[in-house]
């Protein structure tokens, strides 16, 4: 993949995947946020919600994709595998519950289209947080991931917040298959791996709408931290190993 040309149009082609489990009460204030004219299609996966998810992503004008086999990643992968059948330029994945604010999008966009940038994730640490947007168990869990990768791999990110676009040429180079909590630190290491330009930029971060499927409960924050802990073990494995091969 040439890593130093922009995208090779006038009109790139822009798709945003939402992966979204009982975002009903989120989900049409979300998509109404999104910029009009810079993008394509927008894709809400429907994460085996029991509410009127689906419903309302409808009425608000997005394309829906049923995904009843829960978890994040899941749903992420169910996005890209109907991408696929469109071939964007790039992707943007966006959180269903509107604490991101997806009028910031062209943030993220911007050093992908100046040909500056394979990927950009959307710090919420480096841009303007409302006061209790994130729980105190989620700040921790993000400054000992990130201060891992930078360990390890000897990169620095900020955050591993799910805002966050990339050239599809890249992202499928990365082969993702995390299918639950691990799906966010993956693409971030996979992607120092491979070699991409990661870049991140600034984006405000507030209250969601309804409790939070992770951090909102003890059992969900526990899952969620041994699952990204275990995926950063795992490729911390995987480069020591490569490395003793190459000794």
């Amino acid at each position: 993949m040439t890593r130093d040309a922009t995208i090779e149009t006038k009109d790139p082609r822009v798709l945003v995947v939402i992966p979204a489990f009982n975002e009903a009460r989120a989900i049409g204030r979300v998509i109404r946020d999104i910029p009009a004219g810079q993008i394509e299609e927008i894709i809400v996966v429907n994460n085996a919600s029991t509410d009127e998810t689906e419903r309302h992503a409808r009425a608000s004008g997005a394309t829906v994709l049923r995904e009843d086999r829960k978890g994040y990643g899941w749903a992420c992968l169910r996005g890209i595998e109907y991408a696929r059948g469109r071939q964007p330029d790039i992707i943007v994945f966006l959180d269903g519950d509107h604490s991101d604010y997806p009028g910031e999008m062209p943030r993220l966009l911007a050093p992908i289209l100046r040909g500056e940038a394979d990927f950009v994730i959307g710090s919420r640490m480096t841009g303007d947080r409302e006061p209790g947007a994130m729980l105190p168990q989620a700040l921790i869990g993000n400054y000992v991931a990130c201060s891992l990768i930078k360990w390890i791999w000897g990169v620095r990110f900020t955050d591993l917040g799910p805002f966050r676009a990339i050239r599809f040429e890249a992202l499928e180079e990365l082969a993702m298959q995390d299918k639950t909590f691990g799906w966010t630190v993956e693409m971030q290491i996979k992607a120092v791996r491979a070699g991409l330009r990661c870049q991140e930029a600034p984006v405000s971060y507030r209250r969601r709408v309804g409790v939070s499927k992770v951090t909102g409960s003890v059992s969900g924050t526990i899952k969620a931290s041994v699952k990204i802990l275990w995926t950063i073990g795992k490729f911390a494995f995987k480069k020591h190993s490569e490395l003793g091969k190459n000794l």
